[in-house]
């Protein structure tokens, strides 16, 4: 159970590029880093706009002086400092990502980045590469994988609970953005656009999530081949697509499905992971993030609850205040932030065993969120074809 008591037995020194006072995200990643104690905010480039990052800082808490107008000042500065950062979120637009991170972690730190962490798989090979070249890590914030329940279905499956694995069914489909909002919002035109998002819009920006959630559930299973079919409903955002379709093929003889939209009028927000064994299937639905629905074939439903006694330790591991109360979003960053700190301990330490056995979203999980988004847009472009993974 996490009680606030800090991983590491003290607080990393920790930076930020991007997050400002204009950001959709940026607060979430200080309430997750800042809750347990394992972080401590020092530095930031907060904002394209210096004096407005620069105001932001300050009114954080950040010293006028390590408010910095751009992340190349940042880096610099910070490195001749004694007490300089040792990590940096990044939590800007996609497109500044891999050169974003790059210079990070050629100046000595570990980063933790908002997905995707590039545009192409050659990059994000790069990025790997760099990391076990500079002993540092790049945490990933699939934040969604944070919650305990997630968990709880990675252990019942690798137990054989289900049986073997036949059927996984993702879906993350809102209709948040069912006529052109980006019209009116600026947090969301750049989500739309080509330039700062790359070669699609809902496949990496909503989709990667449930792909991830179902490879920390099933992370035996690869995949070999896919076929994607997608859609711009809104005309406007076209070449970038605001609905998509994939099957994929899996090694074992398993397939899957994803739906990922944002044009699915009505929804609040509609992510969900069914995993259809031979035995029993599990269903995980973010708008319901304390339950997992346990069917087993001939059985009533059973629904699991967070917290409870009868969930395995790993799932308990990441409980903060016990079985009953709600725990939401904020708690499964928090729970992120929280394993990137003890991995950045055990990288720096060379605790190799630790990190054999350590689950957090790392660089190699952003690889494959990159590359599966390169090929369903490979797919679709051809005409909705199966391509290798």
């Amino acid at each position: 159970m996490i009680n606030g008591k800090k991983a590491i037995g003290r607080s990393l020194r920790w930076g930020m590029v991007g997050g400002g006072g204009t950001s959709q995200i940026g607060y979430i990643h200080r309430s997750a880093a800042l809750r347990d104690g394992n972080f401590s905010l020092l530095a930031g480039a907060f904002d394209l706009d210096a004096q407005r990052g620069r105001d932001f800082g300050v009114a954080l808490g950040v010293a006028a002086e390590r408010c910095y107008p751009d992340y190349e000042t940042l880096f610099a500065a910070e490195a001749a400092r004694e007490d300089g950062i040792e990590v940096v979120s990044i939590a800007t637009p996609n497109n500044t990502h891999f050169a974003i991170c790059c210079a990070a972690i050629n100046a000595g730190l570990h980063v933790v980045c908002e997905k995707p962490l590039c545009f192409t798989t050659a990059e994000a090979d790069e990025l790997e590469r760099l990391c076990a070249e500079k002993n540092k890590i790049i945490g990933v914030t699939y934040g969604y994988a944070g919650h305990q329940l997630i968990h709880q279905a990675r252990e019942m499956i690798a137990a054989g609970l289900l049986g073997e694995i036949r059927i996984i069914n993702m879906q993350f489909a809102h209709g948040f953005h069912n006529e052109a909002v980006e019209l009116q919002s600026e947090s969301t035109k750049w989500r739309v656009d080509p330039r700062f998002v790359g070669p699609s819009y809902v496949l990496g920006d909503l989709a990667t999530h449930p792909l991830f959630i179902a490879e920390t559930m099933v992370p035996n299973l690869q995949v070999k081949r896919l076929l994607c079919s997608r859609q711009s409903f809104v005309a406007t955002r076209a070449p970038l697509e605001d609905n998509a379709f994939v099957m994929m093929e899996y090694d074992n003889g398993a397939v899957g499905t994803m739906w990922a939209s944002a044009v699915n009028a009505g929804s609040m927000h509609g992510q969900k992971i069914r995993v259809v064994g031979a035995k029993a299937s599990l269903e995980w639905w973010d708008e319901q993030p304390n339950q997992l629905r346990y069917e087993i074939q001939g059985e009533p439903v059973r629904i699991m609850e967070r917290g409870m006694g009868y969930l395995n330790e790993r799932a308990l591991a990441d409980d903060r205040i016990g079985g009953g109360h709600p725990e939401g979003l904020f708690e499964a960053w928090s729970n992120l932030y929280h394993r990137f700190a003890q991995a950045i301990d055990a990288t720096d330490r060379g605790d190799s065993a630790f990190l054999q056995d350590f689950w957090y979203p790392d660089v190699h999980a952003g690889l494959m969120g990159v590359r599966w988004v390169e090929q369903c847009v490979k797919s679709a472009d051809a005409g909705a074809v199966w391509v290798d993974f």
